[in-house]
């Protein structure tokens, strides 16, 4: 039974507070665990960098070098460097070597997804 009503004056909140136990429990059940959660935002927190999310743009389309990174975002291959430091600590890029050039890539296919969602989201 919904709890007791009271009345509010907000137009975008209830106009009545009430529970709905059956949606609050399924809602809790399909909640994950805090590991989950935890680094879930770790890895949101590294795409909401502008320049981190035109390095991963940029690795959306091919696999490319600090130097050839630093020309296509336009800033230095120290400050590249340092993006991409932080993008594989987070799992979402990696590299393979070539002699002695180091050539970067996206880690996965969810890694692209997120990047394709979030930037299909911010053009509607």
């Amino acid at each position: 039974m919904p709890a007791p009503a009271t009345q509010t004056t907000t137009g975008d909140v209830c106009e009545v507070n009430c529970v709905h136990p059956d949606a609050v429990r399924a809602a809790r059940q399909a909640l994950p665990d805090e590991t989950c959660v935890n680094e879930a935002t770790s890895f949101l927190k590294l795409l909401s960098d502008p320049t981190r999310l035109k390095i991963l743009s940029a690795l959306n389309s091919s696999e490319l070098c600090v130097c050839d990174l630093s020309l296509v975002v336009g800033i230095s291959e120290s400050a590249v460097s340092h993006q991409l430091r932080l993008l594989r600590a987070g799992r979402l890029v990696t590299f393979r070597k070539e002699g002695r050039v180091a050539y970067y890539r996206l880690t996965d296919e969810h890694v692209t997804l997120l990047i394709q969602s979030a930037l299909d989201h911010a053009s509607e």
